[in-house]
């Protein structure tokens, strides 16, 4: 079974079972200040979860593109990726345990054709707080699954959230599937050493973590359940890698081809291939995103820039020198483009980044090769010929200079690099930037402050403003929140002029005078296109949306919060204008 035939199966199975399909999301959360990418396929839903009523109703599914960066520099190994795809079904206060459990089953044993013999499940053991699930674990034993293979495991392998210090929780139970790999004498799910592979997992959120600690059940509980599409199908075709698979062989077959050199041969260009396959791959889905980015030294754009540059440096390291990025960004816009539309919606773009990232990389390493001269003298003054790791880690901290490249330039001069203070040196850079990440990104609950309602709410001003001031070719092109202001790209091929900022001002300035109400319906997204509301790349044309009005100066499909009128905003003022890409300029806001 190939990936679009695993991402049909899934959608057409929980449609039979009551499930409205939705369209997943942006990998750019637009209202979340607390992830920089969307991580998992509950993420845009946290919302409902939470409560609030989904125009798709309380059964759905969809397939929703995610990225984790935490392992990025554990890509290149034959399980690590940075982008994946997860399938996911969820229930919003329907079914429970049961039902949902039993579905999954059904879709593995029978849908699927997996044997029920290589099935094993973990569930939650229980612990002062919260009992054990032996809810689950009666379920698993009904379906024909023996107690010797349903385990029950703590906290760190059985439990979610809440995401904050307060909030949903509950206990999940996790299906794997025996590999037939010897494994090792503590082979058990849940521990990595090849045995037991986890396809699917399955969260109950049955109870509310108090701020006192305590958990109290929920009188509203929720299923969010994900299964991994690359995961999954390497296991169904039996090959031992993701990149085995047909989502990865096209692009190392490009690479074979660029670089002469045959995957599989050699163990190193295996991993740098492997490398270059999925970071161009999230490089190319962050940047044909519905809310694209470009590369830049904060943020996602950060991220970004460190993907694509870490795939050139492993491309020099199989031999292939200058730009080479663009044939396998264009192999795998064109395998992916019918699944997300927005990939392929402008080509030109996605590749022209590409290509300028490269190209100042490429720059950068110029550099870095003309301090290392610099340095030269000095250094060969030393006599055993040895490099300070301090210095190498300067010209990779400073200049974005690999200490690979430093230990090529080394080698020439008969030098060697002292790889291990270079490595304790970038070991401390490494926690800090973790630590300073888990700070600020530790949640991943939408924010939906007061402050965050009123700035996404002006967004819609902004964008109505911009078209009347600048034309109608205006579309949004990304958003991203916080509580302390908005940011908005949109479509325009020039800098704005004073006089068009001020008028843009005045205009939502205006709006906000009036106290407009702001009301919303549910209808098709066909209905709402009809009815002249804006709507955002992504959501599929029958998907029923919610349109939201503002008195009688803005109509757009939204699902994000909203103040009930325009006179709750305060003043807006247009903090900065500037380019974000090529064709694409960027607003700063704030309201005050």
């Amino acid at each position: 079974m190939t990936a679009n035939e695993l991402r049909r199966a899934y959608l057409e199975f929980f449609k039979s079972k009551n499930h409205t399909v939705i369209s997943g999301k942006s990998l750019i959360p637009e209202n979340d200040p607390t992830v920089l990418f969307t991580t998992a396929g509950m993420h845009p839903l946290v919302p409902y979860i939470l409560g609030e009523k989904h125009p798709g109703g309380t059964r759905l599914v969809n397939y929703q593109k995610c990225i984790r960066t935490i392992d990025i520099e554990a890509v290149g190994d034959t399980s690590h990726l940075t982008l994946f795809e997860m399938l996911g079904n969820w229930s919003l206060g329907d079914y429970f345990k049961d039902e949902s459990i039993r579905m999954s089953y059904e879709f593995l044993t029978e849908r699927l054709g997996i044997d029920p013999a290589k099935l094993s499940v973990t569930v939650f053991a229980g612990d002062d707080d919260v009992p054990a699930d032996k809810e689950s674990a009666a379920i698993w034993q009904s379906l024909g699954i023996p107690s010797e293979r349903i385990y029950f495991l703590g906290r760190e392998d059985n439990w979610w959230g809440p995401a904050g210090a307060t909030g949903p929780c509950g206990p999940d139970t996790e299906i794997f599937i025996d590999t037939g790999l010897p494994g090792t004498p503590e082979s058990r799910p849940g521990v990595s050493d090849g045995k037991y592979l986890e396809i699917w997992n399955n969260v109950f959120m049955q109870y509310q973590k108090n701020a006192d600690g305590s958990y109290t059940p929920m009188s509203r509980q929720c299923v969010d359940t994900g299964m991994g599409i690359e995961r999954t199908i390497t296991i169904l075709q039996g090959k031992t890698t993701v990149y085995d698979t047909e989502l990865f062989q096209p692009i190392l077959a490009e690479l074979s081809r660029l670089a002469g050199k045959s995957y599989g041969d050699d163990p190193d260009v295996d991993v740098s291939m492997r490398i270059i396959a999925d970071h161009v791959r999230t490089a190319a889905f962050i940047l044909g995103d519905e809310n694209s980015v470009v590369p830049s030294n904060v943020g996602q754009g950060y991220i970004l820039r460190r993907l694509i540059r870490r795939a050139v440096r492993h491309g020099r390291k199989i031999g292939l020198e200058g730009r080479f990025l663009e044939k396998p960004a264009r192999i795998i816009l064109d395998m992916y483009g019918a699944v997300y539309p927005s990939l392929v919606r402008d080509v030109a773009s996605v590749v022209h980044e590409f290509n300028q990232e490269e190209e100042k990389f490429l720059e950068t390493l110029k550099k870095g090769e003309h301090e290392f001269e610099k340095m030269l003298p000095n250094l060969m003054k030393n006599p055993a010929k040895t490099i300070p790791g301090r210095v190498a880690f300067r010209l990779y901290d400073t200049f974005g200079f690999p200490v690979e490249i430093t230990e090529e330039l080394a080698a020439e001069h008969g030098m060697t690099v002292k790889r291990d203070e270079f490595d304790a040196a970038f070991k401390e850079h490494q926690e800090k930037s973790k630590l300073d990440t888990n700070q600020t990104f530790k949640g991943g609950l939408a924010d939906h402050s007061d402050q965050t309602t009123r700035l996404h709410t002006a967004t819609h001003l902004l964008h109505k403003a911009l078209k009347i001031v600048l034309g109608d070719h205006v579309a949004q092109k990304g958003s991203n929140i916080t509580a302390e202001r908005l940011r908005f790209d949109f479509s325009h091929p020039e800098k704005m002029s004073a006089e068009q900022l001020q008028r843009v001002e005045s205009i939502v300035n205006e709006q906000i005078m009036r106290d407009l109400p702001v009301t919303w319906k549910q209808t098709t997204l066909a209905d709402a296109q009809k009815d002249g509301a804006t709507a955002l790349f992504g959501e599929r044309y029958e998907e029923v949306v919610k349109v939201y009005t503002i008195g009688d100066f803005s109509i757009e499909v939204c699902g994000g919060p909203h103040v009930e009128r325009t006179g709750e905003l305060g003043s807006f003022r247009i903090a900065k204008e500037q380019s974000s890409s090529q064709g694409v300029r960027r607003i700063k806001a704030v309201l005050e």
